[in-house]
């Protein structure tokens, strides 16, 4: 699809300073700019390539002034990296579209299909299913009974989605990802092995949730695993049973969560983090990547470290770390001198 600068400046509520009727039809990095490409600069590192790109539109704050002649056609926006985002979801959209269930999917005659559903090759959905309008769901996905899914989420290929799990609006579940597996649960007998315990609750999934690639989310003993509002999680991540994790918290790749704990609102947790199971870590948490979390943490606080402590704390202490040997020895000689007078 081809679209106008004056029909991206409206979308974008910027201005065109240019040419109005310039068509692009595709996106591009700055530096890699053809003709009939759009483009943005939002970080002041990359103003040298305004100069020399071939793109035909370059998205720009409202505040930026060339030095030199341009030969494009500039959109002037608030805030081009937010613009851009915009450009980005829309393009997305427009590339997605689909809608009908192709031959070869599969599913119970109770299915409740909202308007322009999409329901890709080979997925197979069970028996008392709501799914919502606008919904798209694609290839080798396995959606299980009683399963309800919101308007407008997408559900990309080879995903499994267990039974009784609830999906909201707006959200996005990126390949491979595993939703409402059994819990790690076992007690231990008497005779040293192990009894499963049944995993009988459930996954709620709140509006515009993301999930990515590769990711699993298991099932409540009892109750439910809570995913609130706005949350946005990284490819590989593990959360256990009856974890909740608050509106707007984002997690990096490879984190993982054990069983029960509570995460507040707007944290921001890199990768790699361990939290141990039952724990309560508070709102505006940051928790920087490889952190062992094993106890409990108030609001407002970064830490990182194995056992983790306050942020500031570890850095300080590190210049220490790495001159342990050094200052053991310095220990060791001062010893040695007092011993000898």
């Amino acid at each position: 699809m081809k679209f106008t600068a004056a029909q991206i400046a409206e979308l974008l509520s910027g201005s065109v300073d240019g040419d109005p009727t310039v068509e692009v039809s595709q996106l591009s990095k700055i530096e890699e700019g053809v003709i009939g490409s759009l483009t943005f600069l939002a970080n002041l590192k990359y103003t040298p390539f305004i100069y020399t790109t071939n793109a035909s539109i370059v998205v720009v704050n409202k505040s930026f002034r060339p030095d030199q002649e341009i030969n494009l056609t500039l959109i002037r926006v608030e805030d081009a990296y937010q613009a851009f985002t915009t450009l980005l979801e829309f393009y997305n959209k427009q590339k997605e579209v689909r809608s009908g269930i192709e031959e070869t999917a599969i599913y119970d005659p109770s299915v409740k299909f909202g308007k322009n559903t999409y329901l890709g090759h080979f997925s197979i959905v069970g028996k008392n299913v709501v799914i919502g309008s606008n919904v798209s769901i694609h290839s080798h996905v396995i959606i299980e009974d009683n399963v309800i899914i919101g308007d407008n989420t997408t559900i990309q290929p080879n995903t499994v989605i267990h039974y009784d799990t609830h999906i909201g609006h707006n959200c996005e579940i990126f390949s491979g990802c595993v939703i409402g597996s059994d819990g790690f649960g076992y007690a231990p007998t008497d005779d040293g092995s192990y009894r499963k315990i049944p995993q009988t609750g459930n996954v709620i999934i709140e509006d515009y949730v993301e999930i990515g690639a590769n990711s699993t989310i298991d099932r409540a003993t009892l109750g439910s695993t809570k995913i609130r509002k706005g949350v946005k999680l990284d490819n590989q991540i593990q959360v256990a049973h009856n974890v909740e994790i608050g509106e707007n918290t984002v997690i990096a790749a490879q984190s993982g969560i054990a069983g029960s704990s509570k995460i507040g609102m707007n944290c921001i947790i890199g990768g790699q983090v361990g939290i141990v199971g039952h724990l309560t870590i508070g709102n505006n948490v940051s928790i920087q990547g490889q952190t062992g979390v094993t106890s409990n943490i108030s609001d407002n606080i970064s830490i990182q470290g194995t056992p983790a402590f306050e942020y500031r704390n570890y850095n300080k202490s590190y210049i220490y770390f790495k001159r342990f040997p050094a200052i053991v020895k310095r220990l060791e000689e001062l010893e040695k001198a007092k011993n000898e007078k």
